[in-house]
């Protein structure tokens, strides 16, 4: 799996990042979140700033409530990116579906008729 950078975030000891892939996906870097597997990580809400425009995580977010989300995907095991990424001991990455974005119809104006 070939990897992109695309955006870091260092904050509180971390480096939660955010890398396109080679599979029309994404890999997130982020935290590993206590008493759960390493397919569970939580990330700064600013990372999501690094997305490609008009795309989104095909993953669920969950609002921590201190500008954090939790969020669950497969584990990277690909050798060659693992070989590619800084990832502490108390981190792990995942990869996750990247979706484009899809509007029906026309975009709102904002403005009444």
């Amino acid at each position: 799996m070939r990897l992109t950078f695309l955006g870091k975030e260092t904050q509180g000891g971390g480096s939660p990042t955010l890398f396109a892939t080679d599979r029309g996906t994404y890999v997130v870097q982020g935290w590993k979140v206590a008493g759960q597997s390493d397919d569970n990580i939580e990330i700064p809400q600013r990372l999501l700033a690094h997305l490609e425009p008009h795309t989104y995580l095909g993953a669920t977010l969950s609002d921590s409530g201190r500008g954090t989300f939790f969020l669950s995907g497969a584990p990277v095991t690909d050798a060659e990116a693992l070989s590619r990424m800084d990832i502490p001991g108390h981190e792990a990455s995942v990869e996750v579906p990247k979706h484009k974005e899809v509007w029906f119809g026309e975009p709102a104006t904002g403005r009444g008729v």
